[in-house]
């Protein structure tokens, strides 16, 4: 049996839920959706300057989880930046 997921610590809620290449219409592209808590991480790494130690105590997770979730969270973003794909931010916890 898999042991139940934590509950992650997230101290903000995106304004903006949705980002799409500009010269292309809906039908021509693919979404990558991007969690809350990978969105969480991106924001306390990237904008607020953290390093990861700070930033897994502040989600209340450790050093490796945070690293896991970083590194989707950049992947994703890669995918949606190289690929044109629509990118959008959903809460699923």
């Amino acid at each position: 049996m898999a042991r139940p997921r934590l509950k992650r610590q997230i101290k903000f809620t995106p304004k903006v839920t949705s980002f799409k290449p500009e010269m292309l219409g809906e039908a021509f592209f693919d979404t990558v959706e991007l969690t809350l808590e990978e969105a969480e991480a991106i924001r306390l790494k990237n904008i607020k300057g953290l390093d990861q130690t700070e930033a897994a105590k502040a989600m209340k997770t450790s050093q490796s989880t945070f690293q896991r979730i970083l590194t989707s969270a950049y992947k994703k973003v890669s995918q949606a930046l190289i690929e044109g794909r629509k990118l959008t931010i959903k809460n699923k916890q």
